[in-house]
């Protein structure tokens, strides 16, 4: 059951996130969105640090204290991917493109967590408790393959003498893939096909770890929105990775369907994490929109009949709606994964609500405000601009409509396109 009182660790947590969205983010929102692809590192540092020491946001595993004894140990019920809602939702209020940079696995870990061994878990997702911010990203999306996974023509071609992996292709629009890359701890989890004519059944993901000399990052992307935020194009050429640098056992090579699947576990944990990102975009530009309506005197009178409310009360309370509506679409998708249940149309179903209500929250904001929220005065013009990723990245609305719909029809991915 799906409980709405927030426990207590998500409280605490959020209490010290708004903090750091106060005081850390918001103060330079403006010069990182003017400033695109130069790196917060006095925000990363502090927030890597953090996270190290209390061990927010990370999937990995923890060890029990030494003190504590494991028949004294309490039952409490799963909620890592609970707190990382709470947890974006708040930095991505703060902002949404410097929230991006925050050292740790992204989609990257997201990929292990879902489609790894226990082994690989294990390597890996430790890594962010290093000493050194570590950063990973997943690469999917290709010229010719974005949301159309089945077009996917990065090759991956075992070297039987070697035993290695020997990837060659590209990929676009990778999110922190520059980081990943940079950093010596960092890694790319890379998508590519072990056998072309098969489509979605021949895709596999491979970690390509940084310093890899056949990975190289070719072009950063200046974008309209959460340009703090570095988008890198990959040139994947003989690069070489280790046997059981694929993602999930290797024995699993010649089966049909766990490669695809591995890629779409990964969405449905993170696609509900995407929408809190955007929920917290329209979060802040309602707050700040009402807190401005109230300096000038301008009151929500709530519990009026609509006939009697002005148009801008109808509007402010329409955006309330709005936003609770797909808050509530994310905490039973992330309940959902914390508790292993298989939520692909739940992970869809908020993604494409936060989608709409993020752009939709942001323009009338800026419509309500006029001229003023036009201006780079206000931050409203800057949300407004980074409010539509969340509608396009990891998945598409279009794709998710499409995810949803098969889900409530029963129908397969050939049957309904």
């Amino acid at each position: 059951m799906i409980e709405f009182e927030m426990p207590k660790p998500i409280a605490q947590q959020n209490y010290v996130l708004k903090t750091v969205a106060d005081n850390m983010m918001r103060p330079v929102s403006r010069y990182f969105d003017e400033h695109e692809h130069e790196i917060p590192w006095d925000y990363i540092n502090f927030m890597h640090m953090a996270m190290k020491a209390t061990g927010a946001g990370s999937l990995a595993p923890r060890e029990r204290p030494k003190e504590e004894k494991p028949e004294e140990k309490k039952e409490r019920p799963p909620i890592a991917y609970q707190m990382l809602a709470f947890m974006l939702e708040t930095l991505a209020w703060g902002d949404v493109g410097i929230y991006l940079v925050t050292p740790g696995g992204g989609l990257g870990s997201a990929a292990v967590e879902a489609a790894g061994t226990p082994e690989q878990k294990k390597k890996f997702l430790a890594r962010f408790a290093e000493e050194k911010p570590t950063f990973a990203a997943m690469a999917m999306t290709e010229p010719q393959a974005g949301s159309d996974t089945s077009a996917i023509r990065a090759s991956a071609v075992l070297d039987k003498e070697t035993n290695e992996w020997i990837l060659n292709g590209e990929k676009i629009f990778v999110t922190a893939g520059h980081k990943a890359l940079m950093e010596s701890q960092g890694f790319v989890v890379v998508w590519a096909t072990i056998d072309p004519k098969a489509g979605r059944a021949g895709m596999r993901s491979f970690i390509v770890e940084a310093g890899n000399p056949g990975a190289k990052v070719t072009k950063l992307e200046h974008k309209m929105g959460i340009r703090a935020s570095d988008t890198a194009s990959i040139v994947l050429q003989d690069c070489r990775v280790p046997f059981d640098a694929m993602l999930g056992s290797p024995e699993v090579v010649t089966t049909t369907t766990k490669g695809f699947k591995g890629a779409m576990a990964t969405f449905d944990a993170t696609r509900p994490l995407v929408a809190a990102t955007g929920v917290g975009v329209a979060r802040a530009s309602l707050e700040l929109l009402k807190e401005i309506l109230a300096e000038q005197g301008v009151s929500i009178r709530y519990g009026l009949p609509r006939q009697k409310l002005t148009n801008v009360e109808r509007e402010i309370i329409d955006m309330e709606v709005m936003l609770r509506s797909a808050w509530l679409l994310i905490l039973k998708a992330v309940w959902m994964a914390d508790n292993r249940k298989h939520n692909p149309m739940e992970a869809s179903m908020s993604k494409v609500r936060a989608g709409d209500v993020v752009t939709k929250i942001t323009q009338k904001a800026v419509e309500i405000m006029g001229p003023l929220g036009y201006t780079r005065d206000l931050l409203l013009e800057k949300w407004f601009r980074d409010a539509k990723i969340t509608d396009i990245y990891e998945g598409t609305g279009q794709i998710n409509r499409l995810i949803v719909a098969r889900n409530i029809l029963n129908y397969s991915g050939s049957e309904l396109r």
